[in-house]
């Protein structure tokens, strides 16, 4: 073939092609499958109306400001675009920037001026953002060192996913066992096949059942639990069980024996404060209400929880493009508050709302359409439930900020989760926002005079 005809016949196939992407739309849908193609201003380089901005000099602050302005500030046309062509309607929320949700938090300060003469205790659910105690720790941290208290607090009998502040091995019949090969484990965020009817599920949503006839070898356990570099020491070791089982502590290491269900261990202190990382990897978090509530309220009760975090909602965007379904997430996480506030009145109750999240849409990274309706949903929740909030979303830079985390290795490849060097900056947010003094309460009373957080 001559040279001018291979020119003459590619020139006629771009032609063709341009004239497919002029008249006909970027994708045809063939029942479920979805045939894709680039539009002519892909082509030639033309900015797309849905596609988010990011500077290169994006800054991430070190202190949170947290108001309910505009959560799409990133986003060059409404609050609402989304990644595709297929726009979803996304109803406004309206959230009122006047308040500032740490007022809710007023027992949680009240309480630390007890830490010198008993525990304070802190609880963390959340998904996998905060697995491996990323982020729970740097909370710790803060806490502990202001207000005394050491150790990690709460651990599994069983831990499937290694923690960055101890070192755990389980030991059986005199061997080191895996975890799959240990006791039965239950979970209320797990699959149907390892939920328990009972509910008996513990104040870390698992358990582990010790029973010879159920695992062999289960009746006689050692676990060896060695705090790592970023561990406080711990003064006691504690563990929460039932039925027939009894245990012995030397150093790091607990022996059990006997028939039972295995809740929980804690390396902690007798006074201070305690910060427990209870990860629950995808869940969505609206699982609490199938924990026994007597027996949630009953260790919120004796271990004077005095805050509960909770750390959701990140579970449910990559799958749903309909704001309606996140409605219902959204109901079912207030009912989860709810739930929670009936077990421990006591406690105040922190939400943290999801960070910003990427994908890739023909080739191009883009947040999720859901990430700020859900946040600006979550945040509506929680000051309608007299709760704080915190948004991991807005703190981040808003929409696109995900990409700049990525770029300056604060994010990981999926455009989902923190690094670790991202988790221990957000966690430190978390905490020097919960921290730093708040202005006057709305009813004009200040909290008493004392070490902690002051609303003055």
């Amino acid at each position: 073939m001559k040279p001018h005809h291979v020119l003459l016949f590619i020139a006629t196939v771009m032609a063709c092609l341009a004239a497919l992407c002029l008249v006909l739309p970027g994708r045809i849908a063939f029942g479920e499958k979805e045939l894709r193609w680039p539009t002519l201003a892909e082509v030639t380089g033309e900015p797309s109306a849905f596609s988010f901005q990011t500077s290169d000099t994006l800054e991430i602050p070190d202190n949170p400001e947290i108001t309910a302005a505009d959560t799409a500030q990133a986003t060059p046309t409404t609050e609402t675009t989304p990644v595709t062509n297929t726009k979803p309607v996304v109803p406004n929320v309206v959230v009122d920037s006047t308040i500032d949700s740490r007022v809710f938090l007023q027992t949680f300060y009240a309480s630390l001026a007890e830490s010198s003469e008993r525990v304070v205790r802190v609880l963390h659910y959340g998904d996998s953002q905060i697995e491996e105690d990323r982020m729970s720790l740097q909370i710790r941290e803060h806490l502990q060192k202001r207000y005394g208290g050491g150790g990690v607090g709460l651990m599994p009998l069983v831990q499937t996913i290694p923690s960055r502040t101890v070192k755990q091995q389980l030991h059986m019949d005199g061997r080191m066992i895996t975890p799959a090969q240990g006791p039965q484990r239950y979970l209320v965020h797990g699959p149907k096949r390892d939920q328990h009817p009972d509910g008996l599920y513990g104040v870390m949503g698992q358990m582990a059942e010790m029973n010879d006839s159920l695992v062999s070898g289960s009746e006689e356990l050692m676990a060896v639990c060695t705090p790592q570099e970023e561990a406080t020491p711990y003064t006691r070791w504690r563990v929460f069980a039932d039925g027939t089982i009894h245990y012995s502590f030397a150093g790091d290491t607990v022996r059990l024996s006997g028939k039972g269900h295995v809740y929980g261990l804690s390396q902690e202190s007798e006074t201070g404060v305690i910060v427990d990382n209870i990860p629950m990897r995808g869940c969505l978090g609206t699982v609490f209400t199938r924990i026994d509530s007597t027996q949630l309220a009953s260790f919120y009760s004796e271990e004077n929880v005095r805050l509960i975090i909770m750390q959701f909602g990140g579970n449910a965007i990559p799958s749903n493009r309909n704001p309606g379904t996140i409605q219902a997430i959204v109901k079912g996480l207030r009912e989860q508050v709810q739930y929670l506030r009936a077990c421990a009145p006591q406690a105040s109750i922190l939400f943290i709302g999801p960070s910003d999240m990427m994908t890739q849409t023909d080739g191009e990274w883009q947040t999720y359409p859901m990430v700020p309706y859900m946040d600006r949903l979550l945040h509506k929740m929680a000051l309608d439930e007299h709760i704080a909030y915190f948004s991991l979303f807005r703190w981040m830079g808003g929409a696109g900020s995900m990409m700049h985390w990525q770029e300056i290795g604060l994010a990981g490849n999926d455009g989902v989760h923190f690094t670790r060097s991202g988790a221990r900056k957000a966690g430190n947010a978390v905490a020097d926002w919960l921290m730093k003094p708040v202005g006057e309460m709305e009813n004009g009373e200040k909290l008493p005079a004392n070490d902690s957080p002051r609303m003055d």
